[in-house]
């Protein structure tokens, strides 16, 4: 088996952050309903990748008053938050960006009166502004404007906690990408990983949540125990994974809110692979008795695991569809690490891996349209993706030792891990359908990223 196979944003109101209009921007334009087309002005071709960027300025957004917040100034707030913007869009591949350092500044009457002659090398602009307000709030505008056509195509606003000001940000970011590309967004969301430290064979790990740009770090286990495989729940409320507390593998949850954990199975052997169901409901696992390996399914608040496959070999690695119907697993029943679908119950289990090779790791997309996994040959493991049904494979990365991808809310991008032959190191990458990939920013070697939901 595979290294990870075989152990196998309205804000929140506690911090005074709700989500809000602008007050100096005029009234929001309709909500779009539909992905934009053709002749509504710009689109990203989201399948072009990095073949035909379009370029797109953002200048630092202004502020009407320089005033001093617990976040900084208001006007290096500015200058921050168009960079966020510039570096959320440019590291999706689609977007050639001139950011806050490579284009002119702009007045506060500029914001929502751009002076299109004055721009050049860019189709699409964005602005904004920054506004401390009386009760400590920060009020933060964001537009998008087609220089062509000189028409606004994104206007919003949102009024937020100091705390908070790198969500507006990326909340900025997700409609511009949401309005130039019909994609959902994923910007405002956060990862949980295994945070890694220490010689090869020797590793600390310990749990760890971030912004999905590596932004505002924390820990959430204290390393004292060996955890692996942490999987957030459809709401970013919780996390499941597996830890070795008392040198027994046994899954635990660890509630966001709380701070605290909780064990899921007791009294049971090895228990491995867990996954929340997307209501939230159930938490699949896999389990280790008297010498087999199965698949289980239980009610996250706990109680009796319901095994769902029972065939000689180990089952692991269950992921559902979107819609809870189906459960994709890793299964070597047949000999060797195979991709097998079945229905939620654990009817209808049948293979829908044919490649060479060996897969393992499987996540179903959120979308429902693709599924995500690790396949090794040849001493390598990669990245790919395949339809529900087995078909349509392709590989996205090409690297040594790619592995357990986890994708973003949107379906678009896939989390992963890297090692580099014979480190024993890894790192935290993302790469896009289209195959461009990034390293991802972590204080410590990362591995087994979730990808949690969009905030609200």
């Amino acid at each position: 088996m595979m290294r990870t196979g075989k152990i196998a944003w309205a804000l929140a109101a506690a911090v005074s952050a709700q989500a809000a209009w602008a007050q100096d921007a005029p009234a929001p334009a309709p909500a779009q309903q539909q992905p934009p087309q053709a002749d509504d002005g710009l689109v990203v071709d989201v399948e072009g990748g990095m073949s035909a960027p379009l370029p797109i300025l953002i200048p630092a957004m202004p502020t009407s008053q320089v005033a001093q917040t617990p976040a900084g100034s208001t006007d290096q707030l500015g200058q921050k938050l168009a960079q966020i913007v510039d570096d959320d869009l440019r590291n999706t591949g689609l977007f050639k960006t001139s950011g806050p350092n490579a284009t002119r500044g702009i007045g506060i009457a500029e914001v929502t009166a751009p002076n299109y002659s004055s721009w050049s090398g860019g189709q699409a602009l964005v602005q904004g502004y920054v506004r401390a307000n009386g009760n400590g709030s920060l009020t933060i505008g964001c537009y998008l404007y087609d220089l062509a056509a000189q028409t606004e195509l994104v206007r919003q606003g949102f009024v937020v906690s100091p705390g908070d000001w790198r969500r507006a940000g990326h909340k900025c970011a997700d409609a511009i990408y949401a309005r130039l590309t019909g994609e959902g967004p994923y910007f405002d969301s956060q990862v949980v990983y295994v945070a890694e430290t220490g010689p090869k064979g020797r590793r600390r790990k310990q749990l760890a949540i971030m912004d999905q740009d590596g932004a505002n770090h924390r820990f959430l286990t204290n390393g004292q125990a060996i955890v692996l495989t942490p999987r957030m729940s459809p709401r970013g409320n919780a996390v499941v994974y597996m830890s070795f507390e008392n040198r027994q593998p046994t899954l635990y949850v660890y509630d966001m809110a709380a701070r605290s954990n909780r064990k899921l199975v007791s009294n049971v052997s090895q228990t491995f692979a867990p996954r929340f169901s997307p209501d939230g409901r159930w938490i699949l696992f896999s389990m280790a008795t008297a010498g087999n390996t199965d698949v289980y399914r239980i009610s996250a608040s706990g109680g009796e695991p319901q095994r769902l496959t029972n065939s000689p070999g180990i089952d692991t690695g269950g992921s559902y569809s979107p819609d809870g119907s189906k459960i994709v697993f890793e299964s070597d029943r047949g000999g060797t690490q195979q991709l097998y679908v079945m229905n939620a119950d654990g009817s209808n289990q049948h293979r829908i891996s044919f490649g060479s090779g060996r897969y393992a790791t499987p996540e179903w997309s959120p979308r429902g349209d693709l599924i995500a996994f690790t396949r090794t040959g040849g001493g390598a493991f990669r990245i790919g993706v395949m339809n529900q049904s087995g078909g349509g494979e392709r590989l996205l990365t090409d690297s040594w030792g790619d592995e357990g991808p986890s994708w973003s809310p949107n379906g678009r991008v896939l989390m992963f891990f890297r090692s580099a032959q014979g480190s024993g190191r890894p790192d935290l990458w993302a790469v896009d359908l289209t195959g461009v990939a990034r390293k991802i920013p972590t204080p410590l070697d990362g591995s087994d990223p979730s990808w949690g939901p969009i905030r609200p």
